[in-house]
């Protein structure tokens, strides 16, 4: 079919879809050599019946493969690779990452109000959010860190608090920085999950390489339970 054959419709089709058509309307219609009895009734072929039904099957052609299209975009779709979120935090030199799915909120840094008689060297004492107190902890406790460890300098660094969702309630803990959440892919997780890595280190899955440094991948579940522990 020529690039004149149904003027009015903008299809993309393959020769086989034009060539089971008779386009006689480029053979002997306004196209052509206008030697179609018809033409004389009709003025022009688009008024044709012959016309409108060669441009009814070419658009059941067209949405025929519009629909094998989306069926070849949904399977698509279904084999993408699957991602976890997670909140992305700096305890002093050290970048670590925690699912954002026990995560309530990222806060600014409150006050911090310490309590008589501590029952945990974790417990810091209580903060209070949005009027209500909350129990705070100290990660760098419960990990085992080294508190003396320092970390980036700059005005635009700003500490933050991370609410999470704890057993018996919602507690806090004082982070040094906040990256953000971000979509690790799962892949990436079970090797470094399956690495090993995760027995060097308390309350850890695996560690990671993440925008060119070393990220430790925390295991939420037995986290939030020493968390539990603390309070107790």
């Amino acid at each position: 079919m020529s690039s004149s054959a149904l003027p009015d419709t903008d299809l993309d089709l393959t020769v086989a879809d034009t060539q089971a058509i008779d386009d006689c309307w480029n053979r002997i219609g306004i196209h052509g050599d206008k030697s179609c009895p018809l033409l004389a009734e009709h003025i022009h072929c688009r008024n044709c019946a012959v016309y409108s039904a060669a441009a009814t099957r070419l658009l059941d052609r067209y949405a025929l493969q519009q629909e094998d299209h989306r069926h070849a975009a949904a399977a698509q779709a279904d084999d993408e690779v699957a991602t976890r979120s997670l909140l992305m935090f700096r305890l002093g030199e050290e970048w670590m990452g925690i699912a954002t799915r026990c995560l309530v909120e990222v806060a600014p840094l409150q006050p911090i109000h310490s309590l008589p008689h501590q029952r945990s060297r974790a417990l810091l004492g209580v903060a209070n959010v949005r009027g209500a107190l909350v129990a705070c902890l100290s990660l760098v406790e419960l990990l085992g860190l080294d508190s003396t460890g320092g970390g980036p300098s700059g005005g635009r660094i700003m500490p933050r608090m991370l609410i999470i969702a704890a057993q018996d309630g919602p507690v806090v803990v004082p982070v040094d920085e906040v990256d953000g959440i971000h979509a690790i892919d799962e892949r990436t997780l079970k090797a470094a999950s399956a690495s090993g890595t995760q027995a060097s280190a308390r309350y850890t899955q695996g560690v990671l390489q993440f925008k060119g440094r070393s990220l430790r991948w925390l295991d939420e579940a037995q986290l939030l339970s020493a968390v539990t522990r603390s309070l107790s």
